[in-house]
């Protein structure tokens, strides 16, 4: 299964593929509203025209407070975001993407077109719940060959 599945049942589900960015000009506090407001985990930091710039997440809130204060709420997000954005494509396996998030501990890769513009974003979450449903289906398949008469 790959990326492109992914996108297809967020855009079914009306979840993608838009993806939530922020200006780079924006503040922390910005940024972190529009997690709390739209119930994400990350924002992917874009130029004007639909790049990766970086990305920014939860988890990168409580490391900035606690290394710097509150302080550092009025900074804005390109002095703070993660630079070095792992990315994938829509044609990318389910398992490569998997295997990119776990060893690179993060929960969130930017899935990129052709032309390197960004055209969607898929979680741990995303990854998991279609690696789950492919074994699922396999196992059924599997079942269902071991029963009938041969």
């Amino acid at each position: 299964m790959h990326v492109h599945a992914i996108l297809k049942t967020k855009a079914a589900n009306r979840k993608g593929p838009s993806v939530f960015t922020a200006d780079p000009n924006a503040s922390l506090t910005d940024v972190a509203r529009m997690l709390a407001d739209n119930n994400i985990g990350a924002v992917v930091v874009a130029t004007p025209d639909g790049r990766v710039a970086g990305i920014f997440s939860e988890r990168d809130i409580v490391r900035h407070i606690a290394k710097s204060g509150a302080g550092v709420l009025g900074t804005p997000i390109a002095n703070l975001m993660t630079r070095a954005v792992i990315t994938c494509t829509a044609e990318d396996t389910i398992d490569t993407v998997m295997t990119k998030m776990t060893r690179g501990r993060f929960r969130h890769v930017p899935v990129i077109g052709p032309d390197a513009r960004l055209v969607g974003l898929v979680s741990i979450g995303d990854v998991v719940k279609h690696h789950v449903e492919e074994i699922e289906h396999e196992a059924t398949a599997l079942r269902e060959y071991i029963t009938q008469p041969h």
